[in-house]
């Protein structure tokens, strides 16, 4: 079973609470941390961009990415939110598991 960290920005720590909490109730994550402040410089319809925003670490399995951005683009404010899958390739194997068991009934 693969396991995956989704990276996804948000407008607000009020935002990001809200998908944070939104992925692992609905168990498309089995934890999610929330990282505040960050600054962001983006290109947005033909202008170069920079605001604040909020990061938000959700670790999940391979298999639920499709469906945890999903959510994610459904609940978000953003036209076009950041959500990155990135492969986790090891750790700690009793944490990865608890991955796998919080996220199993998915």
């Amino acid at each position: 079973m693969g396991y995956r960290l989704l990276y996804i920005t948000a407008s607000s720590m009020d935002e990001a609470e809200m998908l944070g909490k939104g992925l692992v109730s609905a168990r498309l994550a089995a934890c999610a941390n929330i990282l505040c402040p960050i600054k962001s410089f983006y290109w947005w319809q033909g202008k170069l961009e920079e605001g604040g925003e909020v990061a938000l670490i959700a670790k999940t399995r391979a298999g639920l990415v499709e469906a945890a951005t999903d959510w994610v683009k459904s609940h978000h404010s953003y036209t076009v939110p950041c959500v990155v899958s990135l492969p986790i390739d090891g750790g700690n194997p009793d944490f990865l598991r608890w991955i796998g068991e919080e996220t199993g009934s998915r």
